[in-house]
């Protein structure tokens, strides 16, 4: 379960673009792209190139849905973490820092190209 106000960790596995919730990009703005798309067990969390859009599917059925928004530009500083050299499973992690003093874990298992993420992140906060 995605809960922010818990400042979860999460444990994301990548996931193809076209396996997103099909109905997250009726939120993107004009000219917002994937960059990563990672997921939960019924859950998912989309990064573009303005923003974080998570995905919290709730209910039995999971027809009820909430989505959150973490705009990058709210992000006052963040760290990554690589994956160490003889992990057997390697993961990465970020930690988002938010100019409100909200902090956002994630914990990613497997394939994960967080140095592309922080860049990403990184042209938006050092504007």
């Amino acid at each position: 379960m995605i809960n922010f106000s818990n400042n979860s960790v999460f444990n994301l596995k990548p996931i193809n673009a076209s396996e997103i919730q099909s109905d997250v990009s009726n939120l993107f703005v004009s000219g917002e792209n994937v960059i990563g798309a990672f997921k939960t067990v019924r859950d998912q969390v989309i990064f573009t190139n303005k923003r974080i859009i998570t995905i919290d599917v709730q209910g039995i059925t999971g027809k009820r849905k909430d989505y959150s928004t973490l705009p990058y530009s709210k992000i006052q500083y963040f760290s990554v973490q690589t994956p160490g050299f003889s992990e057997l499973i390697p993961d990465c992690e970020m930690e988002l820092f938010f100019t409100n003093g909200f902090r956002a874990k994630f914990d990613f298992k497997g394939d994960c190209n967080i140095i592309a993420l922080g860049k990403i992140i990184s042209e938006y906060v050092l504007e």
